[in-house]
């Protein structure tokens, strides 16, 4: 066991997220989102919603600051009853307004979303039911720390 480690994090994606390098992307599909026909690596998080999940990653995993957004959703559909803001949405920013404040969130065309999606490093399947909970995240560098390695 490891301390300061939310216990939704499994070994595999704690693996996938220190692995992954300054630049590459992860995306933290809903439960509806084609994760094995898009992902390379797929991590099954079944039962855990996605803001949870989000929470979770954002605690050991630092947002890429040298882009404009280091974030991305799935654009909603033109028509869709739902709106232009999905309700989830809120919650991702009061998540990133507490773990990366100021960060920008782009909206993505549903199947460019899907292409970029097969270009990440890895692809998180949760148990999100919420309509257009995906979310893109872009790894960016830990700083040193003063007087530290």
């Amino acid at each position: 066991m490891l301390k300061g480690i939310s216990p939704l994090i499994p070994p595999d994606l704690l693996k996938i997220l220190a692995e992954m390098g300054h630049g590459d992307e992860i995306v933290i599909g809903d439960g509806n989102f084609p994760a094995s026909s898009v992902g390379n690596r797929v991590v099954r998080c079944d039962g855990i919603g996605a803001p949870a999940l989000l929470d979770a990653i954002l605690a050991l995993f630092p947002l890429d600051t040298y882009v404009d957004a280091p974030t991305a959703v799935m654009a909603v559909v033109p028509g869709d009853p739902i709106g232009d803001n999905p309700p989830i949405w809120n919650e991702y920013r009061a998540i990133l307004d507490r773990r990366a404040p100021g960060t920008k969130i782009e909206q993505v065309e549903r199947f460019a979303y899907y292409e970029r999606g097969k270009k990440a490093y890895a692809v998180v399947q949760s148990g999100e039911s919420a309509l257009y909970a995906n979310i893109i995240l872009k790894k960016g560098v830990v700083a040193p720390q003063a007087g530290g390695v």
